[in-house]
């Protein structure tokens, strides 16, 4: 086998092809319901100044009603 030069090599392009999402599988990101999003997601949030991030995980849990939820790392700026 002949090395060559990556001038000399022949490429080929590749495209991922449309599909259509199947609806009994999963949903259309713009279509998918609010607590989907809440469920698998993260809340992007500016935290203020004062309270821990501990007690702001506690109000997001309790605002939302849910079991788990937690920060990657500190929230202060």
């Amino acid at each position: 086998m002949k090395l060559l030069p990556p001038w000399e090599m022949e490429r080929e392009t590749v495209s991922k092809a449309k599909a259509e999402t199947d609806a009994t599988i999963g949903y259309d990101p713009y279509r998918r319901p609010i607590d989907f999003h809440i469920r698998f997601g993260v809340v992007n949030l500016d935290k203020p100044p004062g309270p821990s991030s501990h007690e702001v995980v506690a109000w997001v849990k309790r605002m939302l009603e849910l079991q788990h939820a937690g920060h990657g790392g500190t929230l202060d700026a």
